[in-house]
């Protein structure tokens, strides 16, 4: 399939996690309080402010917010979703070097409205991108297994699903839906 052929080839208005936290091990991918849902549509500027966020929680280092920036300038990561339905939008899956973060874990990021990253295949096309896969990752033996794992799971789930997902304004709908539906298992 196609998204598995690139695997290889005014207002700050962020809603965040009111779950119960849990304990953030190899198997459990995702934190109810590393789940963001903006009206920003910036790119730098979600960056900056989940950065923060992801700071505070002590999953990121000082220096995260330069390098994810720097890194999605010269290396995009926007997806064009068009290959399993025109009906879906883009998404995109942002990450750094390890160096910088202190976990593994996959941070949603939903935006209300889109917000423009470049094609990881093709960097000079624009995409208007819907929902953020933040790739967190101190392991580097882990980081091509993570990416798997998201294009697996976007290429095997349902459109309706995947709309539903990526327009959902609740934190706990979108933790809820990853955590059901999302394969953790190596």
């Amino acid at each position: 399939m196609f998204l598995k052929s690139v695997l290889y080839n005014e207002t700050r208005n962020f809603c965040l996690g009111k779950a119960e936290p849990t304990t953030n091990t190899k198997k459990n991918l995702f934190d109810p309080e590393a789940v963001f849902v903006t009206d920003l549509t910036d790119r730098n500027e979600i960056f900056k402010t989940v950065s923060q966020k992801l700071y505070d929680l002590g999953y990121v280092k000082e220096d995260f917010l330069g390098d994810i920036i720097g890194r999605e300038d010269k290396y995009p990561t926007g997806i064009s979703m068009r290959p399993l339905s025109r009906k879906l939008p883009d998404v995109a899956v942002p990450h750094t070097e390890g160096d910088y973060v202190s976990t593994q874990l996959i941070v949603p990021i939903a935006l209300r409205n889109s917000a423009t990253f470049n094609n990881m295949v093709n960097p000079t096309e624009k995409l208007k991108v819907k929902f953020l896969f933040l790739i967190l990752n101190n392991d580097p033996d882990m980081h091509s297994t993570i990416l798997a794992k998201i294009m697996d799971f976007l290429a095997g789930t349902s459109v309706d699903d995947l709309n539903e997902l990526f327009n959902s304004d609740s934190n706990e709908e979108i933790y809820d839906f990853l955590e059901t539906n999302f394969e953790t298992e190596k």
